[in-house]
């Protein structure tokens, strides 16, 4: 299964950026003894429209055209549902064995997301109900993709 981070806005280099890749290579690493083999991170252009609707409509419109066909689409939103690491793992799973070729997970821009990706999802995620800059999302997101993926294939990473 591939692995999908699409996220609105790029991260600079430095040591979020660092961060960021570190996990991502460790939870491919430790993906692929899990079926979870490709693992990518695509970076949407923040929209310059003037207008907050325009915008949020015009980075929503180019998320959707990244995600495959019949991919689980989960939408990181501060009003989603707070999994523990066991049951994130518990839905990479669910998706591997439902056989689906990848599972995207979208971080939209500041001024959120379009409905359309909304009614798309078939999973919304928070990480508590605080409000997080974008780039601190994705490392969270990429954090708990690594534990995820060491759950699933039994290394001590993670100690519940």
């Amino acid at each position: 299964m591939r692995l999908i981070v699409a996220a609105v806005g790029r991260l600079k280099k430095g040591s979020e950026s660092e961060l960021s890749e570190r996990y991502r290579k460790r939870a491919m690493q430790s993906g692929r003894s899990c079926g979870m083999r490709i693992f990518d991170i695509i970076e949407i252009r923040e929209s310059r429209a003037p207008d907050p609707e325009r915008r949020m409509l015009e980075e929503s419109i180019a998320l959707a055209n990244i995600i495959p066909p019949d991919a689980a689409v989960a939408l990181l939103d501060a009003r989603g549902e707070n999994l523990d690491s066991a049951g994130f793992a518990a839905q990479l799973a669910q998706w591997r064995a439902q056989n689906l070729p990848a599972a995207v997970f979208l971080i939209g821009g500041a001024d959120g997301l379009a409905p359309s990706l909304h009614e798309k999802a078939s999973r919304k995620l928070a990480f508590g109900t605080a409000t997080w800059p974008h780039q601190l999302v994705r490392i969270m997101l990429l954090e708990q993709l690594y534990r995820a993926t060491t759950i699933l294939s039994g290394h001590p990473y993670h100690r519940a």
